[in-house]
């Protein structure tokens, strides 16, 4: 502080001379807006958002107010909730205020709300919330308003003159800086007049009470405004102030300390080795990043988790923060064993082996970090990646309670702050350890001890010899029966595990006699064999080792016990409501084996999958060392393998459970590896996002560190790997690219049209052979000498076919498989560029990326050393650029809160254009109903195109906050839209769903506004449509989106194909229609089922639309299309032809 001080001092001069022109201009307060003193009563409004934790205190606060004053005082209390379902209080409160008092409001509907009502207002605080909202703060003549200039909102002049005193020099430091300033602000103002900085000084004090928290400082902090703002007639009616009682703005703290707060990790360390619980015991530090204003107001769970941590044995290190400055406290003042350059390191700095935020948000910046211009994703990757531990978010949830967590998982912006912002930085095995319960967070214990078993086996990886650790590798075997053992999408799974086995070997890991020339294809073969010998039949064994032999492994087999897999699948018997925490109900401790035996009936039946004649589980695979590699078990029943991926009261097979809990408990596997794209562990029956005690991926995955090979391509399901298998991802390129060219009748037709166009004359003669190969090739659907009822041009009509049959020549495929870790030749190189095409710079760039595919294979050295992985974003070079190499990183999908982007919106509404076009070219005007498939991994792909479809067909734009995230899609008017809204059923893929609920969510408030426009119904689809099913008493009739069940996946149409179980296509029209008839979006709007609405819809659709944005994939390449497109189609196409 005396340092500052006296650089204030020394420029003193130069900062009064900067700020009396604009005290002169009312730029800042002097003495306009003051009280008189007059006023026999005062009313003021709070509104919080993200604090509502805080609501009881305020609350308290209010009513100690009331009592000072005699009833004087009149503190009105609300949360961001209360705008949403109890508008009219609020409204009524805020219209007789005389001061607003805002913090930590972001919803923008919310903002939208409060910014029509409090302008009236004379007296307005806003704190760290929306820029539009923090915009009208007005204290005296000091406000916030946008300059004139038309520039954004933010800090007036003289807030920014003086926070250019603090803070470093580095642009990711701004607004730590900034919290430096408001907490010494006030101190260095003395030293300008008084009367120049009133107002701008007790704005400052306002919020270092507020941000000093307490009820003692925000009963100062309110009896300060009524002094200065809305004074209380008489001559004692001053309110009592007291001086700010403060915390810093950092520190370290622990339950035992009886109240210190320690200055820096050092100080903490030196008392936790004398009187710690895990003093001298050499235990595991972790840097635990906690949320100040949790530990100022002494919430509960926070001394419950340090416990908790260290029953683990894990020592805490736990840092309280402000949240926007967690970078700096990572870069400055944490160290780990693997740091290279610690030159920036401060005195107080102290070693840890992971880092956990119990904050959420980007690293650089937190909650000011989630917007556009403050995120700095390349620097919080940066200070990561200098420190090479593992860096875990566990946060409890702030904006919904534990009830609505467990029955429908986690909620759109809820699942943003704990898991796609922090995935850019490159976080991994995110667990939400708690959340709220009315106004109150609750710690839920259970959720801890996976928490700190998941940190234990990291660091285990980090600390144990490689010689010593335990690998498996998982490899694939679906569909079963049909010789897919080891295959994975777009990955040579034999040649790439070679090249596996060979890096583990030469990192010290211990493969045995792993010969020098590997043989993958005969590793496979083993595997093979060993499925066969699961029975255990004398000679089906006897094959299944000679095969293992002749690869240099061994055969493992590990037979499991009912008792054992019983064992391992209960919870203990003393568990209760202190370690479940405040569910809905309490979980008995066998509640995972009765629903596994009402599937599958008692363990050990006879005939069971899976299991031996003596009813055990024979567990199987090839051991070279202490590797073990085996085939991922099947899931459901013979015949119908996938069944439970789609069944959410389903269960995994005994069997599965047991080869997953034999990993961890028999085989003390270290870290598993699961092999290419992709497995199933992560699809299994339980919250969709945000595991739960009983979500099978999180109990069967344990604590097992999970390191997972994925196709850099498949975003959308990697982020399933991710979030719900804890996968830590290491994405692998595609393979090189081809061009199609043409074929047989196809080439005889070119030849045929060159002929023609080079003497038309004497190629009169060609024209009925033309016509007849074009219908014989299939390609006269594609392009009609006939169409509406005009014969074309023959002419123009060849011109036509030429064009495309140059399209279809030169459209681009993957060529065979890519293998793991290998550097393209430079033929394969070539084809990638030719492919991209660009600048001979760009090329020169992606030709240096493409040859650092090598770096796969250190991505996963560096996982299973318990490292960092880097983060990039996944994607497609093609489209994405060469932002997505080079691979072996951690990927992530994209930001929520950007779809669609700008692009995506254009070429989403000039793809509804020519949706339309066609549709009316063909005589049927606009269409009334258009269904359009929202599908994750295309929407990632092109940063949401299909969204851009839905909105432009609707008649509908984007409209973006102040910080560039999309807000809310405003309908155009009828009169610059030019045409009817068409009406939209969204086909929602359970990716979408899941991934971007907050899309759906505002994509269903769209759908309620346009069938709530006063519109005529002949120019406004959704309002026809919406109405026909209120007059006949259907509810909530504006339900647009629609998916599977929550928690569930996919149509089951292919199932129904692949087992033969259907006679007619119609079948499968009503299977997708039944699977899909489950509505989202806003106020709790998670998989009600409305089949009403969706069939209704049907009978009206007449577009069906499926973007395909890909090279690797065609129509036929995914099953997936005509699962849900064809079915899709086929139910409309019934659903008319019922309605006549």
């Amino acid at each position: 502080l005396r340092l500052r001080e006296r650089r204030v001092s020394e420029r003193l001069e130069d900062i009064e001379a900067e700020l009396s022109p604009r005290f002169a201009e009312g730029e800042v307060g002097a003495e306009d807006g003051e009280v008189s003193g007059t006023d026999t009563s005062v009313s003021i409004c709070l509104v919080c958002g993200f604090e509502s934790f805080n609501l009881s205190l305020y609350r308290g606060v209010a009513r100690d107010l009331r009592r000072r004053t005699e009833g004087r005082v009149n503190l009105s209390v609300f949360s961001d909730r209360d705008v949403e379902n109890n508008a009219g209080e609020v409204e009524e409160a805020l219209a007789g205020s005389d001061v607003f008092f805002g913090s930590l409001l972001f919803d923008y509907d919310v903002v939208q709300w409060l910014r029509e009502r409090v302008d009236p207002v004379p007296t307005r605080f806003v704190f760290e919330s929306d820029l539009d909202l923090m915009a009208l703060t007005r204290v005296g003549t000091f406000t916030m308003a946008p300059p004139k200039d038309g520039k954004k909102a933010g800090p007036p002049p003289a807030v920014k003159k003086i926070l250019e005193l603090f803070g470093s020099n580095r642009e990711e430091d701004r607004v730590a800086g900034y919290l430096t300033m408001l907490k010494f602000g006030p101190k260095l103002l003395r030293y300008l007049p008084g009367k120049k900085v009133k107002h701008l000084r007790n704005w400052l004090e306002v919020y270092g009470y507020w941000n000093q928290a307490g009820a003692t400082n925000v009963l100062s902090m309110f009896s300060l405004i009524v002094n200065e703002y809305a004074g209380l007639a008489g001559a004692d009616s001053k309110l009592k102030t007291d001086e700010v009682t403060e915390m810093p703005n950092q520190g370290c703290v622990h339950p035992n300390a009886r109240g210190m707060v320690f200055k820096d990790p050092a100080s903490y360390l030196e008392w936790y080795e004398r009187e710690g619980p895990l003093r001298s015991t050499g235990a595991p530090r972790v840097a635990l990043l906690l949320y100040r204003k949790h530990v100022i107001t002494n919430m509960s769970y926070i001394p419950a988790l340090i416990s908790e941590m260290e029953d683990g044995g894990l020592v805490p290190v736990p840092i309280f923060i402000n949240g926007v400055e967690a970078h700096t406290v990572v870069r400055d003042l944490l160290t780990t064993a693997r740091e290279q350059d610690k030159t920036t390191l401060k005195k107080g700095a102290v070693q840890v082996d992971a880092i956990v935020s119990t904050i959420g948000f980007p690293l650089v910046g937190g909650p000011a970090g989630s917007v556009e211009a403050g995120r700095q994703q390349e620097i919080g990757a940066e200070i990561l990646s200098s420190k090479n531990v593992p860096y875990v978010v566990a946060a409890p949830l702030l904006i919904q309670d534990i009830e609505s967590w467990e029955a429908t998982g986690m909620t759109g912006l809820q699942s943003i702050v704990l898991y796609a912002l922090p995935e850019l930085d490159g976080a991994i095995d995110t667990v939400p350890i708690g959340g709220l319960v009315g106004d109150d967070i609750f710690l839920v214990k259970e959720r801890v001890k996976r928490l700190v078993g998941r940190l234990r086996g990291w660091i285990d990886l980090a600390t144990k010899p490689r010689d010593e650790v335990n690998l498996a590798v998982m490899l694939y075997g679906f569909p079963p029966g049909v010789g897919a053992t080891g295959t994975a999408a777009l990955l040579n799974v034999p040649k790439s595990l070679e090249g596996l086995l060979k890096r583990l070997k030469g990192d010290g890991y211990d493969v045995g006699d792993l010969p020098g020339n590997v043989d993958g294809e005969g590793i496979l073969t083993a595997l093979r064999a060993l499925e066969d010998a699961r029975a255990g039949a004398a000679h089906l064994v006897g094959a299944a080792e000679e095969a293992a032999a002749a690869v240099g492994a061994e055969v493992v087999r590990e037979e499991v016990s009912p008792s054992e897999l019983s064992r391992w699948l209960s919870f203990p018997e003393h568990w209760g409501p202190t370690e479940w925490g405040p569910l809905p109900y309490l979980p008995d401790s066998k509640i995972l084996l009765d629903r596994l035996e009402q599937q599958w009936g008692q363990l050990g039946s006879p005939g069971q999958l899976g299991a031996t004649p003596d009813g055990k589980y024979a567990c199987l695979g090839l051991r070279f060392g202490k590797v073990t590699v085996g085939v991922q078990p099947m899931l459901g029943i013979e015949g119908d393998p996938m069944r439970l991926l789609f069944e959410r009261d389903l269960t995994p097979a005994p069997y599965y459970c047991a080869y997953y809990k034999a990993l961890e408990f028999s085989w003390d596997i270290n870290a598993v590896i699961h092999f290419g794209t992709h497995g199933t562990v992560e699809w299994l029956p339980g919250s969709p996002v945000g595991n739960t005690g009983l979500s099978w991926p999180d109990v069967l995955l344990g604590n097992l560190p999970n390191v997972y090979v994925y196709t850099a391509n498949n975003p959308s399901e990697s982020v399933v790997a991710k979030r719900r298998g804890y996968g830590t991802i290491v994405s692998h390129n595609v393979p090189p690219y081809g061009r199609s060219g043409l074929y047989k009748e196809l080439l005889s037709l070119r030849d045929l049209l060159n002929e023609y166009r080079e003497d038309r004359a004497e190629g009169a003669a060609l024209r009925e052979p033309i016509e007849e190969l074009v219908k014989a090739t299939g390609l006269y659907s594609e392009c009609p000498l006939e169409r509406e009822g005009e014969v074309l041009g023959f002419d123009a009509w060849v011109q036509e076919l030429v064009s495309y049959l140059d399209v279809v020549e030169n459209r681009l495929f993957s060529e065979g498989l890519h293998v793991f870790g290998q550097v393209p030749t430079d033929a394969q190189v070539e084809a990638y560029l030719q492919a991209y095409g660009g600048e001979a710079a760009e090329a020169a760039e992606i030709s240096h990326l493409l040859r650092r595919s090598d770096e796969e294979l250190d991505g996963v050295a560096r996982a299973l050393r318990g490292e960092y992985v880097l983060p990039a974003p996944g994607g497609d070079l093609l489209r994405d650029g060469p932002g997505v190499l080079p691979t072996g990183r951690n990927i992530h999908a994209l930001d929520p809160y950007r779809m669609p982007s700008e692009t995506a919106e254009v070429r989403g509404a000039a793809a509804a254009s020519k949706i339309l076009d066609a549709h009316r070219r063909q005589g049927s005007g606009f269409p009334e109903t258009c269904s359009v498939a929202l599908w994750g991994l295309d929407a990632i792909k092109t940063g949401g195109d299909s969204v851009g479809i839905v909105l432009a067909l609707v008649g509908a734009r984007t409209i973006r906050d102040s910080t560039g995230r999309v807000a809310r899609f405003e309908l155009i008017s009828l009169d610059e839209l030019g045409r009817p809204r068409c009406d939209v059923v969204a086909n929602v893929s359970a990716l979408f769903r899941d991934q971007f609920k907050n899309v759906l969510e505002l994509l269903d408030d769209l759908m309620l506004r346009a069938s709530r426009a006063d519109e005529p119904v002949e120019m406004n689809f959704v309002k026809k449509h919406t109405e026909k099913l209120e007059r006949e008493g259907v509810d909530r009739a504006s339900s647009r989106m629609f998916s599977n069940p929550s928690g569930d996946y996919g149509s089951m149409v292919n199932e129904r194909v692949g087992s033969g179980n259907w006679d007619e296509g119609g079948e499968l029209g009503d299977t997708w229609v039944s699977r899909n008839a489950f509505s989202y979006g806003k106020g709790g709007e998670a998989g009600n089922a409305r089949p009403e609405v969706l069939k209704a819809l049907l009978e009206t659709t007449d577009r069906v639309v499926q973007g395909v944005d890909s090279v690797e994939y065609g129509l036929t390449d995914i099953q997936e299309y005509y699962a849900n497109t064809g079915a899709l189609m086929r139910a409309a196409e019934d659903a008319r032809r019922r309605r006549g």
